[in-house]
């Protein structure tokens, strides 16, 4: 009983982060992504190579967007009732509230892409992701990973023919045809990322045995996908396939085996998008795992993952204000990263203790919420008292860049 008054003395924003391995863990994740993009937008790296450890900092290239991708369908899921779908009035808030954010998240990538920075900005394709995620918000975590899986391997190919038809037919592509299809973080494709973490997220992430599995699926998933399109990457190059072989005129440039041979960062191919899925899984049950035995020591990066959308944005404010010159060869990048990173989590951590959620995260909280709570009162509804918009702060700490963890409670 004598320890009881130390913790209740324990600031509640504090425990938030520290009491629970579910969203510690998640934050956990998202800190990850966060200073591996860091490390993406500022390092010059050589292409991963096994056996040479040196190029192993080229994994944070693409995957930890991947990462982001697949933790927003995590929080999508949360928001809507984690692991079980809310209905009725909930569900229409919640929706709202995804949508809301969706909407906001639209403005502020067009605001970060106008500073002009070598960076391609997420946010935009973040929220067309968002929108195409909504009709299966109620859909069960099976069928989610099934249907992930079959994007992961079809939407790639729907992209390519896509993209090469409209080249052959010598057209261009507007911007929602950038936005979803032929960008560097295509929806079409991305959203396979969204709905394997939208599948992830209506699992039991506190049990030790889900945590398990996640890291050893998942790692599992991208051998699988990096090492089967590493075997067709070394047979295309053994039987060199010719541009139009058997193959009409027309479709010559679409059915070319090659460009689905290869797994670089941000190619798209199937084997790419299948390894990278994979590795996000791995690391989100790593994560999991290792969130409360080492809450104290990974607390600044759990915290800028709390702050995630704030983190994101001011790093690329920070590059805006170091010019284009930045991203050369022979530039001193790794000073730049370390300042970046270190700043960011002095930064995140004296916030978070201090202020709790982030000022991005409570701008798209508060808005988000309001539009929400007006959703039931033209039809005479009243407020649901476990409304998905009115959660403890609790739940609410480990938001995402744009959606926070609403509705998740421990079981």
């Amino acid at each position: 009983m004598a320890a009881l008054p130390a913790v209740a003395a324990t600031p509640r924003r504090t425990r938030s982060l520290f009491g629970s391995d579910r969203i510690a863990g998640l934050d956990l994740a998202r800190g990850l992504a966060i200073i591996g993009m860091f490390a993406a937008h500022t390092l010059l790296t050589d292409e991963f190579d096994w056996v040479d450890a040196s190029t192993w900092v080229d994994l944070v290239n693409g995957r930890s967007a991947v990462l982001f991708a697949t933790l927003a369908g995590i929080s999508i899921a949360i928001i809507t009732g984690g692991r079980t779908p809310v209905d009725g009035v909930p569900l229409v808030q919640a929706r709202v509230r995804i949508l809301v954010r969706a909407a906001l998240l639209f403005v502020l990538g067009g605001v970060l892409t106008a500073l002009g920075t070598n960076v391609y900005v997420i946010l935009e394709y973040y929220a067309v992701m968002f929108v195409l995620a909504l009709p299966l918000v109620r859909v069960r975590p099976r069928r989610l990973f099934v249907l992930a899986g079959v994007l992961a391997v079809v939407m790639p190919v729907v992209r390519y023919m896509g993209a090469s038809a409209l080249s052959l037919s010598g057209g261009q592509p507007s911007e929602i045809g950038d936005l979803t299809l032929t960008g560097i973080y295509p929806a079409l494709v991305w959203i396979a990322f969204v709905v394997a973490g939208l599948a992830i997220g209506r699992l039991d992430l506190a049990s030790r045995l889900t945590q398990l599995r996640l890291l050893v699926v998942g790692t599992g998933i991208s051998v699988l996908g990096y090492g089967a399109g590493a075997l067709l990457v070394t047979a295309v190059g053994r039987f060199d396939v010719p541009q139009g072989g058997a193959y009409a005129e027309d479709w010559a440039g679409l059915l070319d085996l090659r460009s689905f041979a290869t797994i670089a960062p941000h190619s798209g191919s199937p084997f790419e998008v299948v390894g990278a899925a994979g590795f996000a899984m791995a690391v989100i049950g790593l994560c999991l795992l290792i969130a409360r035995p080492l809450r104290y020591i990974l607390f600044p990066v759990a915290a800028t993952g709390a702050m995630a959308l704030t983190a994101y944005s001011g790093q690329l404010v920070a590059l805006s204000l170091l010019g284009r010159d930045y991203w050369t060869q022979g530039s001193n990048n790794a000073a730049i990263f370390w300042w970046l990173t270190v700043g960011t989590l002095v930064f995140c951590s004296v916030w978070t203790l201090l202020l709790g959620r982030g000022p991005l995260e409570r701008v798209l909280t508060s808005v988000s919420r309001r539009a929400a709570a007006i959703v039931a009162r033209p039809s005479g509804f009243a407020q649901p008292t476990a409304s998905i918009g009115d959660e403890p702060e609790r739940s609410d700490r480990a938001g995402s860049i744009g959606v926070t963890h609403s509705g998740w409670r421990n079981t």
